[in-house]
């Protein structure tokens, strides 16, 4: 497929929908920066949030083997999508999420081993007194307490995802889908697992832990789909003149509505996770008061 000629990225329409990502993206870049200039805020996460489970009498270890499940029949479903379709799939965004989410699984799977195996060795938990070893472990504001560069990463990789998986399958789903009914395409088993397992094994990590999740992170999913957009044109620029969504084609007057709307739909997209773990906090909390540990931010 030859690229795009000089012409078709001259059209007005093209520095218009150029506009509507490049915003985001400054706004994103500027919130991400100040917060990282505020060094003196207080520490709301500490690094055994993220491999113990928000569950009291629920060990570590159970945390562990769902994640490196979820990672191992993630990356089996990537491995049949590509013997089956070949890396052409990559140009999707669902196979940028679809990946992006067993990068979380994969980074979840060390930091929980890591974790089991501190929580194995440490004296209280080797007792049985596991509450104690979660106050104290929640009362340290050690070194060893704070996140490191894999902790962090996850954390990101956590909050783009959320936002990510509803927004791949909300428009697979009620948007594509619908209209996708030629002979080029045939909804498989395969396929339909690749636009719902991602969003199923995320949610079953949030009722079984409870990373850190705020509306901060929709700046890191607005960069994240901002990249996509980048890499989309680029090879537009380059050698392609296909578009994987027809809504990415610029040779339209309705180009700069589909990017705006698809600019938008990413609030309630990340909005609805957000809802999902609010309720998950409260619904819990109230049904099993004794048993479940609530997020505190």
């Amino acid at each position: 497929m030859s690229a795009l000629g000089l012409d078709y990225w001259l059209q007005w329409q093209v520095f218009v929908c150029a506009l509507i990502f490049i915003i985001p993206t400054t706004i994103s870049l500027r919130f991400i920066i100040n917060k990282r200039r505020k060094e003196s805020e207080p520490i709301i996460i500490k690094s055994t949030d993220l491999w113990i489970p928000c569950w009291r009498n629920l060990h570590p270890i159970w945390l562990l083997c769902f994640r490196a499940s979820a990672l191992v029949a993630m990356a089996f479903m990537v491995y049949q999508t590509v013997v089956n379709l070949g890396f052409f799939v990559f140009l999707f965004y669902t196979q940028w999420t679809f990946a992006l989410v067993g990068i979380y699984f994969a980074l979840g799977t060390i930091i929980s081993a890591r974790g089991c195996w501190l929580y194995t060795t440490n004296p209280l938990s080797q007792r049985g007194e596991t509450d104690k070893f979660l106050r104290t472990a929640a009362e340290q504001n050690t070194s060893e307490q704070r996140l490191g560069f894999l902790e962090n990463l996850m954390l990101i990789i956590y909050q783009i995802s959320a936002g990510a998986v509803m927004l791949t399958d909300i428009v697979f789903w009620c948007l594509l889908l619908p209209f996708m009914t030629g002979e080029n395409f045939k909804l498989t088993l395969l396929i339909g697992l690749m636009h719902s397992v991602n969003a199923i094994f995320l949610l079953l990590d949030s009722v079984l832990s409870k990373p850190q999740f705020t509306w901060f992170g929709i700046t890191y999913f607005i960069l994240w789909s901002c990249s996509y957009i980048v890499f989309q044109w680029t090879l537009h620029v380059c050698c392609l003149s296909w578009w994987p969504y027809p809504f990415l084609e610029l040779n339209t007057p309705w180009a700069p509505l589909w990017y705006f709307g698809m600019a938008l739909v990413h609030i309630p997209c990340y909005g609805l996770y957000a809802l999902l773990i609010k309720a998950k906090d409260q619904i819990f909390s109230r049904l099993f008061p004794q048993a479940f540990l609530r997020s505190y931010y």
